[in-house]
């Protein structure tokens, strides 16, 4: 079973920076598309943004356009999520996710983004 660990979670003050990291080490990892979700205290887990996997082609939610950027290292088997302009409301757990099941077609907000990682805390403070 893949396993995907994320990391560079923190506490940051409004206007920083932070970037997340999300890897495995399972050298037979295949994906159709990999992506970062996060879930605030009392909401649901939503979509934040998500690249394809041996292929090009990204989606990043209207709420975070401009700030956060997704990037992808395939021989490592990485992604890292670059978050500029934090604000207060950026405040969530943050899920690296990937979608093993196809077909490679589908929309990226429409995978079944099925192995998840354990998550990881950013809170911005005002």
């Amino acid at each position: 079973q893949v396993q995907l660990v994320e990391s560079g979670g923190g506490l940051v003050q409004a206007g920083a920076s932070l970037r997340l990291s999300c890897s495995t080490s399972e050298r037979t990892f295949s994906a159709y598309a990999m992506a970062w979700f996060r879930q605030a205290p009392g909401r649901e887990r939503d979509f934040v943004t998500a690249v394809r996997w041996n292929r090009i082609g990204s989606k990043t939610a209207d709420s975070v356009k401009g700030r956060f950027t997704i990037s992808k290292d395939e021989a490592s088997r990485t992604i890292y999520l670059q978050m500029n302009t934090l604000k207060p409301e950026d405040t969530a757990v943050y899920y690296c996710a990937t979608a093993t099941i196809g077909p490679s077609n589908t929309p990226l907000t429409h995978f079944p983004y099925n192995i998840w990682g354990q998550g990881t805390q950013v809170t911005v403070s005002p």
